[in-house]
C-alpha cells in the first residue's frame, strides 16, 4: 500500500523542510520494519518548491495470518484461500495508519528537535492515496475530511476498466489539499480516519486504542459532526469502549464550553485517590435529614443531582418505596466510582432495573431529566461560580420540574466553629461561595417564586444559637395549582 505527502514552498520557506518534520533526510530511502512487514521511505521529488515524501507498506500476508491467531479481520477469513489472497497489501487500512504513527511518530506529535519552529507552521499539503477502501463511497468520505479543512477528491475505483457494465468497487482515490493545516494534524486525521473507512482493525482492539484515539483526536474529534461514527468504526464497534469514549469527549465539548480544562470539571474526586470516603457524622447526619425530606414528600422515582460517588444513590437503593433512582455527576472519575460502590456488574436484574448513573452537566438543560418526584442537590451549587447559578436553576427547576427538590449546603457563618477551618477560607479548595443563613434564603425564596414552588428551610447538624447549623437545607415543593396546570396541558 502506497501514501504520498507532498508540500510546497518557497526560497524563503523551502518544500524541503518537509525533510525536518518528517525527521526523514530527503536523499535517503530507509527502510523499517513493522508488525506485518516493512515500510519504506523516500522523497521521488524534493527541491524548494516541490517535496514529496511517500510511504510504501510491504504487508507479509502470512505473518499477518499468524499474528492474527483466528481473531479479527486478519485471521478469520470467509475461506482458507482468503487468508492469503485478499486486499490488504495494497489498500489503505489500519495497517497504514500503524505505519504512519510508527515511521512518523515525532512529526505525528509536531515534535521537530532541528528546527522547533515548524510544527506549528502551516503549510501547502498535498496528501494522494491511491487505493482506499471506502465502506460508505465518496459521500463519507467527504464526511469525514471536509469538515477538518481539507478540499478533496473522492474518485472511485471501477471494478474492472474493461467492463465498466460491472460499475465501481468499494475503493476510492483519494486526494487531499490544504494550505491551513501544519503536518501533524494532518497526520493525526490520517491516522484515525483511514481505519475508519475501511471499517475493519488488522489487530485486538483493546482499552488502549480509546486512549490512542482521544490523543489523534485532540482539538478536532470531540466537534466532529461525524464523532459518533468515528468512534465506534475506530474501535471496531465495541459498545463498551465506544461508550467510554464518547463519555471522555463528552467531558472535552463541557470543558471547551465553559473555557476551562477538562482537569477542573473532572474534579468531583481527588485525583490521587480513588479510596471510598469515610462518612463524616455530619454527612451522615445530612444525608438522613435529605431521605426524610424524600420520604415526606412520597417521592418514589428520585434524581442525585451531582452524586459523587453515590452514597445517597446507595442509602435509596435500600428502600424499595424507591422504584427509580438516576445518579448524575459531570465528573466521570465519580461516576465510575459511583459504579464501584453500588456494584452494578455483579448487581441482580430486578435490583439493576431501579438504577442509573449518567453523564450530565447542571449548567445545560437535558431532557433525560424531565419528569422525576424529586431532585436532590446535596453540596452542589456552591461548586458552581455565581454567574453560572441562573442556568442551573432554569435547568433544574424551569425544565426538569420535578414536583420536590431538597437542596443543601454549606452555613459560612458555622465555619468559625471549626477549630482546623482558617479564618476566611470556605471547606472545600473547589467551593465558589459559601452562603450566610440569610443569603441562602434570599435565594431560595427568589428561585420559588420564579418557578411556582413554595420552600421551607431545615437546619442540618446542631443548630448553634449563634451561628446557626452546619448545613443549611432548603425544600422546595411545586405548588399544587402550578402541578395541576401543568398535568392539564400534559392531558
Amino acid at each position: 500500500m502506497f501514501l504520498t505527502i507532498t508540500a510546497t514552498g518557497t526560497p524563503e520557506r523551502p518544500a524541503t523542510d518537509l525533510g525536518f518534520l518528517l525527521h526523514k533526510h530527503p536523499e535517503k530511502a530507509q527502510v523499517f520494519s513493522t508488525s506485518y512487514g516493512k515500510a519504506h521511505v523516500l522523497y521521488p521529488e524534493a527541491d524548494a518548491e516541490r517535496c514529496t515524501a511517500a510511504l510504501l507498506l510491504e504487508v507479509d500476508a502470512v505473518a499477518l495470518v499468524r499474528r492474527g491467531k483466528g481473531k479479527g479481520r486478519g485471521g478469520a477469513p470467509d475461506a482458507a484461500l482468503a487468508q492469503y489472497v485478499n486486499d490488504r497489501p495494497y489498500a489503505a487500512s489500519s495497517l497504514l495508519a500503524v505505519a504512519l504513527s510508527g515511521v512518523f511518530s515525532s512529526a505525528m506529535r509536531g515534535v521537530c528537535t532541528a528546527r522547533p519552529d515548524l510544527p506549528a507552521q502551516p503549510r501547502p499539503l498535498r496528501i494522494e492515496v491511491p487505493a482506499l477502501p471506502a465502506r460508505g463511497g465518496p459521500d463519507l468520505v467527504r464526511a469525514l475530511f471536509e469538515p477538518l479543512g481539507w478540499a478533496l477528491t473522492a474518485e472511485p475505483v471501477p471494478l474492472d476498466v474493461q467492463f465498466p457494465e460491472w460499475g465501481d468497487s468499494r475503493y476510492v482515490r483519494l486526494v487531499l489539499e490544504s494550505e491551513a493545516l501544519t503536518l501533524a494534524e494532518a497526520l493525526r486525521h490520517l491516522y484515525v480516519l483511514l481505519p475508519v473507512l475501511d471499517d475493519a482493525k488488522h489487530y485486538w482492539v483493546s482499552s488502549e486504542e480509546v486512549d490512542k484515539l482521544l490523543r489523534a483526536g485532540e482539538g478536532w474529534l470531540a466537534e466532529h459532526p461525524e464523532q459518533k461514527l468515528i468512534t465506534s468504526r475506530y474501535l471496531s464497534r465495541r459498545w463498551s469502549l465506544t461508550r467510554q469514549a464518547m463519555e471522555r469527549l463528552e467531558l472535552v465539548r463541557l470543558a471547551e464550553a465553559d473555557d476551562s480544562e477538562v482537569e477542573d470539571i473532572d474534579n468531583a474526586v481527588e485525583a490521587e485517590s480513588e479510596a471510598e470516603e469515610k462518612p463524616t457524622p455530619l454527612a451522615v447526619q445530612r444525608r438522613d435529614a435529605i431521605m426524610a425530606a424524600l420520604k415526606a414528600s412520597g417521592a418514589a422515582r428520585v434524581l442525585d443531582l451531582g452524586c459523587g460517588q453515590g452514597q445517597l444513590v446507595q442509602a435509596l437503593l435500600k428502600d424499595p418505596a424507591y422504584t427509580e433512582i438516576v445518579g448524575v455527576d459531570v465528573s466521570m472519575r465519580a461516576l465510575t466510582i459511583a459504579g464501584r460502590r453500588l456494584k452494578l456488574d455483579r448487581m441482580g436484574e430486578r435490583q439493576a432495573s431501579r438504577v442509573q448513573l449518567f453523564q450530565s452537566s447542571l449548567a445545560y438543560t437535558d431532557s433525560r431529566l424531565k419528569g422525576y418526584d424529586a431532585a436532590v442537590l446535596s453540596e452542589v451549587i456552591e461548586h458552581l461560580d455565581l454567574p453560572r447559578l441562573p442556568a442551573l436553576e432554569y435547568a433544574v427547576f424551569g425544565a426538569a420540574r420535578p414536583r420536590t427538590v431538597v437542596v443543601t449546603t454549606p452555613n459560612v457563618e458555622y465555619n468559625v466553629r471549626w477549630e482546623s477551618l482558617p479564618a476566611g477560607h470556605v471547606r472545600h479548595g473547589d467551593h465558589r461561595f459559601e452562603w450566610t443563613r440569610e443569603e441562602f434564603r434570599a435565594w431560595a425564596e427568589a428561585v420559588a417564586e420564579r418557578h411556582g414552588y413554595g420552600v421551607e428551610f431545615v437546619p442540618v447538624g446542631p443548630d448553634d444559637p449563634e451561628v446557626g447549623p452546619p448545613t443549611q437545607m432548603a425544600v422546595f415543593g411545586m405548588k399544587s395549582s402550578v402541578n395541576d396546570e401543568k398535568e392539564a396541558k400534559a392531558a
